[in-house]
């Protein structure tokens, strides 16, 4: 718990709790799931920081159901090393491999996802395509540059590529951020606690917890730390 008295003032630094290091389902490219996006704003604290995600994402499923085995194999290979190729630089698309966090796809790792479809003579990969969001996007401009990409990647044989899921943000080693919310909520604090006169300050509870977020927007995130605030009288 910390507590801030009016003309006190919060050094970030000094703060051993709040700078915990970050689990590690929160380091590298974390996707913003259903369930993160189901938060209530309400019932979050007041002070958050909203940015831009990374980048948006979606799972696409490639498929094949050429009869002959090695003829399937070779033709989802293909497909797929089709659209590693297309993900170039300058393409504005990459593609990535992952469920809640994201890492990069290779050919390298071709043989690695490929795997038997519930259908007879299918197999099938699943990968993910991801564009990264710019200041100046929309929603349709982002999703319509991954949608544009799957319709003209070229299929090879009996090949197809099915986008099976809803889109998805995903942020970046969201624990980077940590700094910037600490110091918006030593800024609040003391602005409360000067709110209430020199006979008050405030406590703050909870700056341990791991950065946690919301979707704010359709291509926007609100980070913040469940921390709790209490006005308290200060000691005589």
């Amino acid at each position: 718990m910390i507590r801030l008295g009016v003309g006190l003032a919060i050094v970030l630094a000094s703060l051993p709790m709040a700078a915990s290091a970050a689990s590690p389902d929160m380091v590298g490219e974390v996707v913003v799931t259903a369930e993160k996006r189901d938060y209530n704003p309400n019932a979050t604290p007041h002070v958050t920081f909203v940015r831009r995600a990374d980048n948006l994402i979606t799972e696409v499923n490639v498929v094949c159901d050429t009869r002959d085995p090695k003829q399937r194999r070779e033709e989802l290979k293909a497909t797929l090393l089709g659209m590693i190729k297309g993900a170039g630089p300058g393409s504005q698309i990459e593609m990535g491999v992952g469920d809640q966090v994201i890492g990069r796809f290779d050919p390298s790792m071709l043989d690695a996802v490929i795997e038997p479809d519930n259908k007879v003579d299918t197999s099938r990969a699943t990968v993910v395509v991801k564009t990264h969001i710019m200041a100046s996007d929309t929603f349709d401009s982002a999703t319509g540059r991954i949608t544009a990409f799957i319709e003209h990647t070229p299929k090879v044989g009996r090949s197809e590529v099915l986008r099976e899921k809803e889109w998805s943000l995903t942020i970046i080693n969201p624990e980077q951020y940590r700094a910037t919310i600490l110091t918006r909520i030593a800024d609040d604090a003391r602005a409360t606690a000067s709110a209430f006169g020199a006979g008050y300050g405030v406590s703050v509870d909870g700056l341990q917890r791991p950065i946690d977020w919301y979707q704010s927007g359709p291509l926007d995130l609100a980070l913040f730390v469940s921390y709790k605030l209490t006005v308290v009288p200060l000691p005589h």
